[in-house]
């Protein structure tokens, strides 16, 4: 490191507030306590009781829920940081962690901003001008174009110079939103509409940029840190793959497809883009890995200025602290590595928990049941979840992430997939048996897990979801001795018959998937059930929060929590592991006539899947669509959703209006006969 710098003056880092929310702003939380710094929180009404405001030293409430109204308001963030007599600011990521105009203003408060210059923000910030910059400084980029001219017949022409296929990007924000893929010139004009809209909402800024699209690359970044003096160097790279709508659920270091020469070009070319904008502080720089070329080349995507999702992968594959690092950094102290130094020991894997169903729609609702897994043996769990939490439509859908690490990528993923199955989360759907499910994958255990990972075997994935049938009844026991035991001591001299919906799926019927046994009371914990003439014998304790089951000699752990659908109606959330682990939604059929798996309604009624904001309505009364059209979009935690038409009909009434909100279950659109 070169010694001979001017040395930055000293800033005060004393008191700092953390311009989020949820789980960063409880991991910033952590670290700055650890180093002596006081913690001033901010909250939104629906995080008034959230855990990152009960464990900052002081919090300030920024009056309103949605986000535009709190997290991304500059004037009552800074207001609040003038009350809790903060000297230093950090964004965390998301919202306002890459708003130039708000480090910009953070400094000109007299307050110690703990990210990027303004001027690197706004250098690299935008996927245009980091391209255009990379480009100057001979980090490889795709072909496209990232001009200042946003009209739709500039696009058109670009595009047929480019060729297909080609990526739509938002040249602003992240998290996949404003990204369509057209593999038809027919497609994109619909394509930059549709990403324009989500980019102006989400970022508020709709410009966009085009590029060739690899059909079948890897992602792969590169952690970077930078200090004030002029040192730069990089910690390894993440590959990031698995993503569901361009959003990352599954990272990991070091990449499979990377080998030390190829680390070291990536890490080269990550370090010289930072530098050229004379970065500082932490960032990440994401390139595009081919991997059908025999020479393996990679191409700029974009660099994140901030700190990443994702950034405890590297903390544990370097037993490094990113987040003092920037504290120390933003403080004027010189980066206390050089890049010779760095160590890489072992592997780290990350699965990123949120609130959807397997079909990846979010989620809202209440925690009613959260138990962590063991942290100790190489596991680690940032979140912000307790029993009674709720998931609002407000903010992103992801509630925490489980990582883990072990001495090689074996052994990673073994912790990481026992985390997952220790981890008891009741009352809303996520992702958590989906999310096991793909770390269970050969190709995901191969190593060879590519971008079209999802799209190719998420179908495939879904299906080894649903349980055996050991595992129903296990399920189903578990919801009748959940509320008290099997009778203790005295037997029941009848059985009792017992029909119940089994179902992957908290928001949709469960027809045509019911299951039917006779149950009887033998005492001392002790029942007996008949299932198609086969009778079998279990034994019921309860253990902690749960209940331990013997079911024909296999033993089983199981947890069951009452909740409702959004009719309001009662079912359970039933979780366990014994011979296999499942996850599955009950409801008591026992007084219901049997239904087809044809429901007349669904075929009768568009419903909304989700909590949301209906942004676009493309369809009237008297409209007639085909199957696949689109027929209006809902916007929810931050992302645009398009609802289609099931098959060719005639739209007969409209139950909604654009700008309002909607809820699961919500009749949003009634179809006629069938065409």
């Amino acid at each position: 490191m070169n010694a001979t710098l001017p040395t930055a003056l000293p800033n005060q880092v004393t008191r700092l507030l953390i311009a989020n929310r949820g789980e960063i702003a409880r991991r910033v939380i952590r670290t700055a306590q650890a180093m002596g710094i006081q913690t001033v929180a901010v909250f939104s009404d629906a995080d008034r009781h959230a855990l990152h405001v009960q464990e900052a030293d002081s919090a300030f409430a920024l009056g309103g829920t949605h986000s535009v109204d709190t997290y991304l308001r500059m004037d009552k963030l800074l207001q609040a940081a003038r009350m809790g007599h903060a000297d230093a600011v950090h964004p965390g990521y998301g919202f306002l962690s890459e708003n130039a105009e708000f480090a910009q203003a953070v400094i000109d408060a007299g307050l110690t901003w703990v990210g990027p210059p303004p001027a690197a923000i706004r250098a690299l910030g935008s996927k245009s001008a980091a391209k255009a910059l990379a480009q100057q400084h001979g980090v490889p980029c795709l072909p496209g174009y990232w001009g200042a001219d946003q009209s739709d017949s500039t696009f058109a022409a670009h595009a047929q110079q480019l060729g297909l296929p080609l990526m739509v990007k938002a040249v602003a924000g992240g998290g996949g939103r404003g990204m369509r893929l057209v593999t038809d010139m027919a497609q994109l004009l619909p394509a930059l509409h549709s990403a324009r809209s989500e980019a102006l909402a989400g970022f508020g800024n709709g410009d966009l940029l085009l590029e060739r699209a690899l059909l079948r690359p890897r992602h792969i970044e590169v952690q970077i840190m930078a200090d004030q003096h002029g040192h730069c160097i990089h910690l390894g790279e993440r590959d990031c793959s698995v993503q569901r709508r361009h959003q990352k659920i599954i990272e990991e270091s070091p990449s499979p497809a990377v080998w030390p020469a190829l680390r070291e070009q990536l890490g080269q070319a990550a370090v010289a883009l930072a530098q050229s904008a004379a970065y500082v502080g932490a960032g990440t720089v994401e390139f595009l890995l081919d991997e059908t070329q025999n020479d393996k080349p990679f191409y700029l995507m974009e660099m994140n200025t901030r700190l990443q999702v994702e950034h405890p992968v590297t903390e544990l594959l370097t037993g490094l602290d990113l987040v003092a690092w920037q504290l120390r950094i933003a403080r004027g102290e010189p980066l206390p590595l050089t890049q010779a130094e760095v160590q890489l020991q072992g592997h780290a894997m990350e699965v990123r928990l949120c609130a959807e169903d397997a079909h990846f729609r979010p989620q809202t609702g209440t925690l009613t049941a959260f138990i962590p897994p063991r942290t100790d043996l190489g596991l680690r769990f940032d979140h912000a979840l307790h029993s009674g939490a709720v998931v609002t439509p407000h903010y992103d859908s992801m509630l925490g992430k489980l990582i883990a690490h072990g001495q090689n990528r074996e052994q990673a993923l073994h912790r990481l997939s026992t985390g997952l199955m220790q981890t008891t989360l009741l009352g809303l759907p996520t992702n958590r048996a989906f999310l096991g499910a793909c770390l269970a994958h050969p190709v995901f255990r191969a190593g060879q897990a590519l971008i079209p990972f999802l799209n190719e075997q998420a179908d495939a994935l879904r299906q080894t979801l649903m349980p055996s049938e050991a595992a129903q009844q296990v399920a189903a026991l578990a919801v009748l001795f959940s509320q008290q035991g099997a009778t203790q001591v005295l037997p029941a001299p009848f059985a009792r018959p017992v029909r119940m919906g089994i179902g992957l799926e908290k928001n949709e019927p469960h027809e045509g998937a019911a299951l039917n046994l006779s149950v009887q009371e033998l005492g001392l914990g002790q029942v007996q059930l008949q299932v198609g003439g086969v009778t079998q014998q279990a034994q019921i304790d309860r253990h902690g929060q749960g209940m331990v089951l013997q079911l024909n000699g296999g033993l089983w752990h199981v947890q069951a929590q009452a909740c409702t659908n959004p009719n309001g109606e009662p079912l359970w959330h039933v979780q366990g592991h014994g011979a296999e682990h499942f996850e599955l939604w009950l409801t008591d059929m026992g007084h219901s006539p049997p239904r087809s798996s044809n429901s007349a309604q669904a075929d009768t009624w568009l419903r909304a899947p989700f909590n949301g904001k209906l942004i676009k309505l493309h369809v009237q009364a008297g409209t007639r669509v085909r199957q696949g059209d689109a027929v209006l979009v809902i916007e929810s935690m931050k992302l645009e959703h398009r609802l289609c038409a099931p098959r060719n009909t005639v739209v007969q009434s409209v139950s909604v209006a654009e700008g309002q909100q909607v809820g699961p279950g919500q009749v949003l659109v009634q179809w006629g006969e069938a065409e």
